[in-house]
């Protein structure tokens, strides 16, 4: 059962306010740009995230911190585009930097793809994005502007933990740690997690996320110019959707596949969004929220097994949940094997660390009855799935 934290609710009460800018998103929409800058070419781009902040304000239920969430997540996608697109036109050069057998860590979320990304990041052969590289992607050619990032990264962390104290129970997060794609690419379902936008919700399902790649692309080649090049381990479980368009920008990409009951991952992962819809939306209804993740989950995961065909056998790993779930020791030596990576005694003595549960967290207890959803339910939403994870499984 969700509470409202005394901060928020202090919060909400000081913005208040400023929640009548909704009646004009396009007016907040003009000073967000204004500030953020728009690289020539990109007029589409910014035009995309005009429709969502529009969209976006309909939610008659959008408490005032959850007007100023969806403000932010607009101009971070903005601020960075445009600073990845200047610093691309001042040095051409970023756009040539291979980024060669980048390893994606996909497959629903709450199946341990957080902790498959964080062992994978051990090995001083790989490189992870860290949180403050994806909030504001840049060449950092000086300490002080990594700094900068940094301190402002931390207070991203800190908003979170203040407004949903229970996330990080669920969803450790640190500014310094690695993180997941979805902070750079710029359209997925993230705004669903926050609202009810109906209209983006079908935009999206008709997308051709193959540009939206392209861009995050660019963003690691920002990342990884002039400095150490390093074999890519980047996340997340909303690439499982797009396959198709992640292998057309990353052709030579090894498929890192986590897989869980459904049943267990659906009802963890709702009760993820509630942490933060508690914030943004008032009254919540839990139903809701089930139906609707449900509906969202099982499609991204039917989209994701369609676009298995189409990936050579070689460039897909199918990691059971017991590999690391619930033997992380002997797991992850299997791990690195399958995707042709070193174990070495370094990256075992740092093992723990990356296993360890965060210090004063408290565990993560879910129910599917909350969100009006049933074991029959999921299971027949993922009979599919259900028989590849059994295959997976006896493998």
């Amino acid at each position: 059962m969700s509470s409202t934290p005394l901060s928020l609710t202090l919060a909400n009460l000081l913005l208040r306010p400023t929640a009548g800018s909704r009646l004009d998103p396009d007016r907040v929409f003009d000073r967000i740009v204004a500030k953020a800058g728009q690289a020539d070419g990109d007029e589409v781009f910014v035009e995309d995230f005009q429709f969502l902040l529009r969209e976006w304000a309909k939610d008659d239920d959008l408490t005032p911190v959850g007007w100023q969430a969806a403000q932010a997540h607009v101009r971070r996608h903005l601020t960075n585009r445009a600073r990845v697109r200047r610093l691309i036109a001042a040095n051409p050069a970023i756009e040539r930097e291979p980024i060669e057998k980048p390893v994606f860590v996909v497959g629903l979320p709450r199946t341990a793809t957080t902790l498959t990304h964080g062992v994978l990041s051990l090995s001083d052969e790989h490189r992870s994005p860290l949180l403050w590289e994806l909030l504001a992607s840049d060449l950092y050619a000086s300490a002080r502007q990594r700094r900068k990032a940094i301190t402002s990264a931390r207070r991203f962390v800190g908003g979170v933990n203040l407004f949903a104290p229970r996330f990080r129970d669920i969803h450790p997060m640190t500014a310094e740690g690695p993180e997941e794609c979805t902070f750079v690419l710029p359209h997925l379902l993230v705004p669903l997690s926050q609202a009810r936008i109906p209209a983006y919700r079908a935009w999206h399902y008709e997308r051709d996320f193959v540009p939206d790649y392209r861009h995050l692309k660019q963003v690691y080649q920002v990342l990884q110019h002039g400095r150490p090049r390093r074999r890519w381990v980047l996340k997340s479980p909303l690439h499982t959707e797009h396959l198709g368009a992640l292998r057309t920008v990353f052709p030579d990409a090894t498929i890192v596949w986590t897989h869980r009951d459904p049943a267990t991952v659906v009802a963890s992962f709702c009760s993820l969004v509630e942490q933060g819809m508690t914030g943004t939306l008032s009254p919540l209804d839990p139903h809701r929220l089930g139906a609707d993740w449900l509906e969202l989950l099982s499609r991204s995961v039917r989209l994701g097994m369609a676009a298995r065909a189409a990936i050579p056998r070689e460039a897909l790993v199918d990691v059971p949940y017991a590999w690391l779930g619930s033997d992380p020791a002997s797991g992850a030596p299997k791990l690195y094997d399958a995707v042709g990576a070193r174990w070495t005694d370094a990256d075992a003595a740092r093992l723990p660390e990356i296993t360890a549960r965060p210090k004063g967290s408290r565990p993560h207890r879910y129910d599917l009855s909350r969100y009006g959803l049933t074991r029959a339910d999921v299971d027949s939403a993922f009979a599919d799935y259900n028989a590849l994870r059994a295959e997976v499984d006896r493998g």
